[in-house]
């Protein structure tokens, strides 16, 4: 369906303004509906092209909070506008400048747009929710900033809860539950992803050959074999993200002593012991890793004698089909075992690597092929509506593919980058364009959006 501007009306009417071609399909429409909210309307055939015109009695009943451009989605005899777009999240401050505090800007951007796309978004938390009424009182962002407005609880919800704790937290859970079950809301982007799931997960399938060798809950004497085996391994945490709490651990030939690479409180560090032994348990408390995985060490491409690996965002688009929507470099910070930025790492496009290393020409086409084939799988395997996700791999010094991480919520530092503002762009707008389909999917087929998969 074609994206419309609508209009309000000033007169108390239950007028409905329809242009051709759109009105030979809807003029025996009788309701109207705007995220949740539902009401009656007559259904007038209107002179303008690409714009609704709605009677303020209707607009007022369906809470539009403002002129917009949506989707216009027919069924039977209803007529649905938007969607309405609910942004799920936590910590708010009540400021009107930046009510999401240091996260306002990226919701901002996000919100830009919904015009683009055709669709209504704001957000909101918990304790904007009036289960009464049946309401969010959400924000929304316009040219004049941030604005509060009382609307029908949304077609879809987006999940940007920030991290796994605020994610686990039963208030929160309950709230997604109910608004699934009660409602029939469909929600995406669920949960965190799990490390260990995830490699059991792709492990199953002939990407497997994409992935490190890795152990959940390793012993000493596992984490001993590995550094026999590849030299140089890695420590992480299985709930882990954002680089944080990634040990290195590698075993010197020259002095036979072990060496551990770490950052802690913006440092980077590295220690060295006489035994594994020492180093596990001065570095961990333990040597039995219960909460972590050891990881192959894999020998990267580098430049300037430093490692790089990649970043890679695909999204499901408004046919909600899997597309790639950034691919980007990072060179890891000095004496940084990670590329992650806050760790000291930088940002390069494609062009910009292939310029100082000798990565074959095709290196982008073969990850981009690589991260598709893994969404596709994940998306089957995993629970929910999977929207998008952000990949970090590698590439070693024969030019052979590794995937290190796959993340539901990836961060989005790659972005400072003047030169990837398209993929920028995209990768924001994306979201709402399936937040699109979700809706139209809900409408015309709701059973097979909400039948789990098993």
């Amino acid at each position: 369906m074609s994206v419309y501007t609508i209009k309000k009306l000033d007169d108390n009417e239950n007028y409905v303004y329809i242009p051709n071609p759109l009105y030979s399909i809807v003029k025996h429409s009788n309701e109207i509906s705007f995220g949740t909210k539902t009401c009656h309307c007559i259904v007038k055939k209107s002179t303008k092209d690409k714009t609704i015109y709605i009677c303020n009695n209707v607009w007022k009943r369906l809470m539009i909070p403002y002129t917009s451009k949506v989707h216009v989605i027919p069924n039977e005899e209803m007529i649905h506008i938007g969607p309405l777009v609910g942004v799920f999240t936590a910590g708010f401050t009540g400021s009107r400048l930046r009510p999401i505090g240091e996260r306002s800007l990226f919701f901002a951007k996000m919100l830009s747009t919904e015009k683009t796309v055709g669709a209504f978004a704001f957000v909101f938390g918990a304790n904007h929710i009036n289960w009464e009424k049946g309401t969010i009182n959400g924000y929304f962002h316009n040219s004049d900033g941030w604005i509060q407005s009382e609307i029908p609880f949304p077609n879809v919800i987006y999940d940007r809860l920030p991290n796994r704790k605020t994610e686990n937290h039963n208030v929160l859970q309950d709230i997604k539950k109910r608004l699934q079950i009660e409602y029939s809301i469909p929600w995406f982007n669920p949960g965190f992803f799990n490390k260990l799931e995830i490699h059991q997960i792709l492990s199953k399938h002939s990407v497997k050959q994409f992935l490190p060798e890795t152990t959940p809950h390793p012993t000493i004497t596992v984490v001993d074999d590995f550094l026999r085996k590849y030299n140089k391994v890695f420590i992480k945490p299985i709930n882990g993200s954002l680089g944080l709490g990634i040990q290195q651990i590698f075993k010197s030939n020259i002095d036979n002593y072990y060496y551990c690479r770490f950052r802690q409180n913006e440092k980077n560090y590295l220690r060295k012991y006489k035994t594994l032994e020492n180093l596990l348990t001065h570095q961990f408390q333990t040597t039995t890793l219960q909460h972590f995985i050891v990881q192959q060490g894999i020998q990267l491409l580098r430049m300037n004698e430093k490692p790089i690996d990649f970043r890679v965002h695909t999204n499901k688009d408004e046919f909600g089909e899997w597309q790639v929507s950034a691919i980007a470099a990072k060179v890891a910070g000095t004496g940084s075992i990670t590329t992650h930025i806050g760790s000291g790492g930088t940002v390069k496009t494609m062009d910009e690597i292939l310029n100082f290393t000798n990565l074959p020409t095709n290196i982008a086409s073969q990850i981009e092929e690589t991260v598709l084939s893994i969404s596709l799988i994940l998306d089957k395997e995993i629970t929910g509506n999977i929207g998008e996700i952000g990949f970090d791999l590698g590439v070693d010094k024969t030019g052979k593919i590794w995937l290190f991480e796959a993340n539901s919520k990836p961060g989005r530092s790659i972005f400072k980058h003047p030169k990837l503002k398209k993929y920028d762009k995209l990768s924001r707008s994306l979201p709402i364009s399936y937040a699109v389909f979700l809706t139209k999917k809900s409408i015309y087929n709701p059973g097979v959006l909400f039948h789990e998969k098993t």
